[in-house]
C-alpha cells in the first residue's frame, strides 16, 4: 500500500472517531449541567423512548429523522450534528498536522494524536457549556489535569518528540502555574474590586491549559491568543450591544488553545518562538490599553 493511501485511510479514521467522539460530546453538553450521566444510552428527551443504533449515527440520523424524534416528532436540536461535525473537523486537523509521511504512522505520533485531541475535545464541551449555562465543568477542566500529565508521560516513554512533546514534569509545572496565576488574579480582583474577576470554573480550565501545553510558549501563548479573541469580539459586542452583553472568557480560551494546538508551529515559524511570544503578546496588550 502506497504511502499516500496509508496517510488517507489514516485521516479517514480520525474523521469516522471524530464523528463517533462528537456525539459523545453533544449527549456531555446537555447532561453535565443536569446532573445526568453521559454514559447511559440515549433516549429522547421528551418522550424518554430509547434511541436505537440506527437513530444514533452521527450525522446521518439527524438528517434522515429531520431533526425529529421517530416516537414523538419532537424537534431535536441542530447542536448535536454540529458538534459532531466540528469534532470531526478538529480530529481531521490534527492528524493532518501530525502525521505528514508514513514514517509518522507509528504508536507514538497516534498517542499524541489522540492527546491532543482529547484536549480539544474537551474544549468544545467547556466553551459550550460555558456559552449556555455560564458555568465551566469540572469534568473537562480540573478532572482533565492528570489526564494532561499522565498522557505527556506516555508520550515520554514512548520516544515521542514532536509537536508539543513538553514531557509530564513540564506538564504538572504548567498545571500549578497557570491554575496559580488564575487563581492568584481572582482573589486579588476579589480583594482590590469587591467582585470576582474570573470564575473558578475559569481558574481550573486554566489549569488544564498548562497540563497539556506547559508552561511556555504553550500555555502562555495560548492563554494570549484567547485573551486577544476575546478583547476583539467583547469590545465589538459591548459596542453593538452598548454594554448590555456579557461574555464568559471560557470560549475565547477555547478558542487560543485550539489555535495553538492547530497553528502553533506556524505562529512561531518566523523569528523564533522568543519573538513571536513576545509579538503576540504585545498585540494583546495594545489592545488592552487602548480598551
Amino acid at each position: 500500500m502506497s504511502g499516500s493511501v496509508l496517510l488517507i485511510v489514516a485521516q479517514s479514521f480520525a474523521v469516522l472517531y471524530g464523528l463517533v467522539v462528537g456525539s459523545f460530546l453533544a449527549s456531555s453538553i446537555v447532561r453535565i449541567p443536569e446532573g445526568r450521566s453521559s454514559l447511559v444510552p440515549s433516549s429522547c428527551p421528551r418522550c424518554a423512548t430509547p434511541l436505537h443504533w440506527h437513530d444514533n449515527v452521527p450525522v446521518l440520523s439527524w438528517l434522515r429523522l429531520r431533526g425529529r424524534c421517530r416516537s414523538c416528532e419532537s424537534p431535536i436540536s441542530a447542536l448535536y450534528p454540529l458538534v459532531e461535525l466540528l469534532s470531526a473537523l478538529l480530529a481531521w486537523l490534527v492528524c493532518r498536522h501530525l502525521v505528514q509521511s508514513p514514517a509518522d504512522l507509528d504508536l507514538a505520533h497516534a498517542a499524541a494524536w489522540a492527546l491532543q485531541f482529547g484536549f480539544l475535545a474537551m474544549l468544545i464541551v467547556a466553551a459550550t457549556v460555558d456559552i449556555r449555562h455560564r458555568i465551566i465543568p469540572d469534568e473537562t477542566s480540573i478532572y482533565a489535569v492528570p489526564v494532561g500529565v499522565g498522557g505527556h508521560a506516555v508520550l515520554e516513554a514512548l520516544g515521542y518528540d514532536g509537536w508539543l512533546s513538553i514531557g509530564w514534569r513540564e506538564a504538572a509545572l504548567g498545571a500549578a502555574m497557570w491554575g496559580g496565576c488564575f487563581a492568584f488574579f481572582s482573589w486579588s480582583a476579589l480583594l482590590l474590586l469587591r467582585r470576582e474577576g474570573l470564575g473558578w470554573g475559569d481558574v481550573k480550565l486554566a489549569a488544564m491549559f498548562g497540563a497539556f501545553l506547559g508552561t511556555m510558549p504553550g500555555g502562555l501563548a495560548a492563554i494570549a491568543l484567547g485573551s486577544l479573541f476575546g478583547v476583539v469580539v467583547g469590545l465589538a459586542a459591548t459596542v453593538i450591544t452598548w454594554g448590555r452583553t456579557y461574555l464568559p472568557f471560557g470560549p475565547p480560551l477555547a478558542i487560543g488553545g485550539a489555535l495553538y494546538v492547530l497553528y502553533g508551529d506556524l505562529i512561531f515559524a518566523f523569528g523564533g518562538e522568543d519573538q513571536g511570544l513576545l509579538s503576540l503578546l504585545a498585540l494583546v496588550w495594545s489592545l488592552l490599553s487602548s480598551g
